[in-house]
């Protein structure tokens, strides 16, 4: 609990020689041994660097200003800066004295990579204790990093109430998102010739369809240090301001061009609110639950696409029921807006601000029981990791976070994990799936396409629903490598069916030589369906998590490259899609996307390593010198055994046991 405002060793009690507070009382009562043996095993142990041991080791400190520490047996009056745990149960007080250093930063996990054996790998058994050693310590104790509050937070896994709603509130712009990609398919179905009074071509589709791309490619490329710069609320609220923006214009369009500006508009905001709204909600939520906080963004995504396809199916015989269909996407618009004027920024930013205050109120009202050492050590972390940013003006620190993204190895390695997994986000065809599924179906025979569509994305919902519960129990690179192969069968399968079916281009209009739908365009359906379930668990999640990959000086343009990479697949996918099914035929355009799936998968296996449980610290030291694929799987096992025995043994509640005297 080390804050800015740390006095120096002229506060430190008098001590012995081992560094303990001469008026220090050994006199703990051990439950483990009879009354006989109290006394010798009372006795003060000491290691070699001068701290305190004893056979069951529960708690850790640092010595600085006075606490009382209780556990379930005992309570002691000690002094307190830093706690660890060890995986006994608690029966003993450790205090190791702190009198060299007092603001030395001490890494939270200590560990050697290299050391890792299949030990890791056995699963605890809660019943037997006689046999850990300090591999099994789990450090409680703050970071320099962003990425841990405190020791408090860090073990503190509630959510509060404000938490849970910050992270609704952004997480709206996922499903402006998500209602965009579903909305358009239905439109471009209806529209008719309500555009410059002409049936749309394959190309007018493909243009409306991928301005909206454009638009989103230019804004990601900005947005991560317009969000450094203005904050992360500001650059959300601005998002709304171009939704509404393009959305009057689309409604309002009676010609072609009218309404590809519209779309590029729109694509403006929704390039920005991709970006933000998983970073914003990265920096609001708590570490052990920050994976699940993370996904329930594209959760609303996914959640978008199935209201979209739903109200297109319900607006699809209405006479100009498509301009509704667009129009209803002010509603979340407006309402995240005007939530955003009464909620605070991250705490992060108000510190890159100097707003210390506002950055310690929001810790306050995220984590209610945390105490203000907490707080103010959290602010002290955040002080100094600005610090470290070089540059005496905001262009010369741009510029050297670009050149310290690119030439830093571990930085470098984690921006090629970020852009590959949003890269293979597009071009596995999914998102041509979401803009085209209506034109999709039509060709295959299906009268009502908008219905099937619904079936689609909501088998898309559902399994996002599934990742949100996986990603942090299974792990990010199981749920990858389940979902990979079965996206490249379910899409090898599509091919193979479109071949039987026979579909042939005559001009804009698409013509089944076998006479229309048939039971191989319920085998297209059926592993479609499969298709966006495996896509949703791994790959549709997954790469949104990128921002747990960067370090906080290059979290900013690193996130923005990799959405910039989002947005220029997608941009490809829905500016050619239509044309590839015209040149190369539907079975040529779904064997390319399966091809393009098992190259990913292939990808996923040698250089995407299991982050899941991991510090932001570990992430860096994985990546160091390489992608470190086997340490990375052991590591991540260790880190969820150590939480099982933080959850089954760890009797010591911190936010209410430690009392300030």
């Amino acid at each position: 609990m080390h804050g800015s405002d740390m006095s120096g060793a002229d506060d430190i009690p008098d001590t012995n020689d081992h560094g303990i507070p001469n008026d220090l009382n050994y006199n703990i009562n051990n439950n483990n041994n009879n009354n006989d043996n109290n006394n010798s095993n009372n006795i003060p142990q000491f290691r070699d660097d001068n701290s305190l041991i004893s056979s069951e080791n529960q708690f850790e400190a640092h010595i600085t200003k006075p606490y009382t520490i209780k556990n379930k047996n005992n309570q002691k009056n000690g002094n307190l800066v830093e706690i660890s745990t060890l995986s006994n149960t608690p029966s003993f007080t450790d205090i190791t004295p702190s009198s060299e250093n007092n603001n030395k930063k001490i890494e939270k996990i200590q560990y050697d990579e290299m050391k890792l054996n299949s030990n890791d790998d056995d699963e605890y058994d809660s019943k037997n204790t006689n046999d850990r050693t300090d591999n099994d310590r789990i450090i409680i104790k703050p970071v320099n990093d962003e990425d841990d509050t405190s020791v408090i937070i860090t073990f503190n896994q509630k959510m509060s109430p404000f938490i849970i709603i910050l992270t609704f509130v952004a997480s709206l712009s996922g499903f402006l998102f998500g209602y965009d990609t579903g909305y358009i398919s239905s439109a471009l179905v209806s529209i008719n010739k309500d555009l410059d009074h002409k049936e749309l071509t394959y190309g007018d589709k493909e243009i409306i369809t991928a301005a909206t791309s454009l638009g989103a490619l230019i804004s990601s490329i900005f947005a991560g240090t317009a969000a450094d710069i203005f904050g992360r609320k500001p650059c959300i609220m601005f998002s709304n301001i171009m939704f509404v923006i393009g959305t009057i214009i689309q409604i309002s369009s009676h010609t072609f061009w009218q309404m590809a500006a519209g779309r590029l508009v729109m694509g403006f905001g929704v390039g920005i609110g991709s970006l933000i709204s998983p970073l914003f909600i990265s920096e609001i939520a708590p570490k052990m639950v920050r994976g699940r906080l993370t996904v329930i963004n594209s959760l609303w995504l996914t959640g978008g696409q199935l209201i979209a396809y739903g109200c297109g199916a319900g607006l699809n015989h209405v006479h100009n029921g498509w301009r509704i269909l667009v129009g209803l996407s002010l509603i979340p618009t407006c309402l995240q807006f005007v939530f955003f004027l009464f909620l605070p920024d991250t705490p992060r930013y108000y510190v890159m601000k100097g707003k210390y205050d506002e950055a310690k109120e929001v810790l306050r009202r995220s984590y209610v029981d945390t105490t203000d050492e907490i707080i103010e050590q959290k602010i002290h972390e955040l002080r100094e990791l600005n610090k470290s940013i070089p540059g005496k003006n905001k262009a010369v620190q741009v510029w050297n976070t670009i050149k310290e993204l690119h030439t830093v190895p571990s930085n470098l390695r984690a921006l090629v994990i970020a852009c590959g997994l949003q890269a293979i986000q597009q071009f596995t065809g999914w998102n041509s799936l979401m803009y085209f599924s209506g034109t999709i179906f039509e060709t295959v025979g299906f009268s009502n396409s908008s219905a099937v569509s619904i079936i689609v994305s909501g088998t898309n919902f559902i399994f996002t629903l599934i990742a949100f519960f996986a990603i942090d129990k299974i792990g990010r690179r199981v749920i990858l490598l389940i979902g990979l192969p079965g996206m490249t069968v379910s899409l090898a399968m599509c091919a193979i069916a479109f071949h039987f079916i026979g579909i042939k281009f005559n001009g804009n209009d698409a013509v089944v030589s076998n006479g229309g739908f048939s039971s191989w365009g319920i085998v297209i359906i059926v592993f479609i369906i499969v298709f966006a379930a495996f896509y949703a668990l791994g790959i549709g999640t997954v790469p949104w998590q990128q921002s747990e990959l960067f370090p906080q000086n290059v979290r900013g343009i690193g996130t923005s490259y990799a959405t910039a990479t989002n947005w220029a697949g997608s941009l490809v996918i829905a500016s050619t899609f239509l044309t590839m099914l015209q040149n190369i035929t539907p079975t040529g355009t779904f064997a390319f996307f399966a091809g393009l799936s098992f190259l990913s998968a292939i990808f996923c296996y040698f250089c995407y390593p299991e982050l899941s449980g991991l510090e932001l610290e570990e992430v860096q030291t994985i990546l160091t010198d390489g992608f470190n694929i086997k340490a990375s799987k052991a590591l991540a096992k260790k880190r969820k055994k150590q939480a099982r025995m933080v959850q089954e043994h760890l009797k010591y509640e911190p936010t209410q046991e430690i009392i300030e005297e």
